[in-house]
């Protein structure tokens, strides 16, 4: 039932990061594809009818966790208060930023709100990387299931721990760069002329740079936490995720190159999904891995009881479903490009 629970969560969160980490990628190259205010609100107006409910999966996804692994969720968000707060308050001004730009007709107004979308999204990106490089680091946990972590120490990832180190920043700037590239090629699927040009030469130039960090970050894993690797020697099927990892990312490029937006921004959300399912098959069974492995949260020893496992498992596919009808409809709705000559 564990591994069950696990695989939900994994899944949903897939789901969260493949969703709002375009609108996410929209806002952090929102002054590279609109170059002035007609532009810069077409970018909005591309996000729009689909950005608040995206970002309903991170909700549900912390509502499973909460459900499913209490004692994850207890420890995580009480180890973590300081950077849920600050990323609390990125997902509020971000969503400022969208819904006040067009509230007064003033270039300054707009401007303003503009740009903290951008930076907010910006933020938002870099410390979601640093928090999936804290759980492949792995966290101080003491014998009690708890933990405390400044925001940066000496900048190691042994000995006293912060939430900032070299390894949990490179894991930031991944994430910052993979949801540009995903934001880019969402903007290349709904936009037309300069803006869709724009737009793919995005894409096309933070390729060459994700491949780069993707390398990196990828050696850094089994710098850092070699152990990574035990399940997929141990389970050997799980070596078509870094497979899939590198088709993926071979294709984002070369459908950019064609101009086939559709399948860029298909392989972009396959390369989100394998890089982050990678490193959950390699946790497995630690939920929350600690820096002394005695310590580390697992499914079995944070889990919920087993009844209460069991009835959501009755509820969880009921919700989903129509969760998984509502977004087919909401998409299917709202296809199609985004002019620049269109009303708000």
């Amino acid at each position: 039932m564990g591994t069950v629970w696990f695989m939900i969560v994994a899944f949903m969160l897939v789901c969260y990061v493949i969703l709002d980490g375009f609108d996410i990628g929209a806002g952090i190259i929102h002054f590279f594809v609109g170059r002035d205010e007609r532009e810069r609100a077409t970018v909005i107006r591309s996000i729009g009818p689909v950005w608040d409910g995206n970002e309903v999966w991170l909700l549900a996804t912390g509502g499973t966790l909460y459900f499913a692994f209490p004692q994850l969720y207890a420890a995580g968000f009480s180890g973590f208060y300081l950077p849920l707060i600050m990323v609390l308050w990125l997902l509020i001004l971000r969503a400022a930023g969208i819904e006040l730009r067009h509230q007064l007709d003033n270039p300054l107004w707009t401007s303003f709100w503009d740009f903290v979308f951008s930076m907010a999204s910006i933020l938002l990106a870099i410390f979601f990387g640093a928090a999936l490089g804290n759980v492949i680091r792995g966290v101080p946990l003491d014998a009690t299931g708890y933990f405390f972590e400044p925001l940066f120490t000496d900048w190691s990832t042994t000995g006293t721990t912060g939430i900032l180190d070299w390894f949990t920043v490179l894991s930031g700037v991944v994430a910052f760069v993979a949801l540009a590239v995903h934001g880019a090629s969402y903007l290349a699927l709904k936009t037309e002329g300069e803006m869709n040009e724009r737009a793919r030469r995005v894409a096309s130039t933070g390729w060459y740079v994700l491949a780069v960090v993707t390398i990196l970050s990828l050696a850094a894993v089994m710098y850092v936490r070699p152990q990574i690797l035990d399940n997929y020697y141990a389970l050997p099927i799980g070596w078509l995720i870094p497979f899939l990892v590198v088709a993926s990312l071979g294709a984002v490029k070369y459908f950019n190159g064609k101009g086939n937006d559709k399948f860029a921004f298909t392989s972009s959300s396959v390369y989100l999904a394998m890089m982050l399912g990678g490193a959950v098959y390699g946790l497995y069974p630690d939920v929350l891995p600690a820096l002394d492995p005695a310590h580390s949260l697992t499914i079995e020893n944070s889990k919920a009881g087993a009844y209460g496992l069991g009835v959501g498992l009755i509820w969880w596919p009921i919700g989903i479903i129509i969760a998984l009808g509502y977004f087919t409809f909401l998409f299917r709705t709202f296809k199609g490009k985004v002019a620049t000559d269109d009303p708000h």
